[in-house]
């Protein structure tokens, strides 16, 4: 009986410790999202001011090559 006892608590520790720190491991998760997430966010935001920059330039050589046409003409 004593062996019974003991081999369902030896069960129930080995249960207990592989599941253990579940919930550190998804506020872990979760700031890791949060994370990437604003990495994410801010490559775009990146990627937007590039493209507005670069469709700055181009109509600002537009402007110039037009300019500089209809003085030629």
């Amino acid at each position: 009986m004593k062996k019974l006892v003991l081999m369902f608590v030896a069960i129930a520790a080995v249960s207990f410790a592989s599941c253990g720190n579940k919930a550190a491991d998804a506020a872990k998760a979760q700031q890791d999202s949060i994370r990437i997430a604003d990495s994410i966010a801010a490559v775009e935001a990146a990627a937007a001011e590039a493209e507005q920059a670069a469709a700055q330039a181009a109509d600002s050589l537009n402007a110039d090559s037009t300019a500089t046409e209809a003085v030629a003409e």
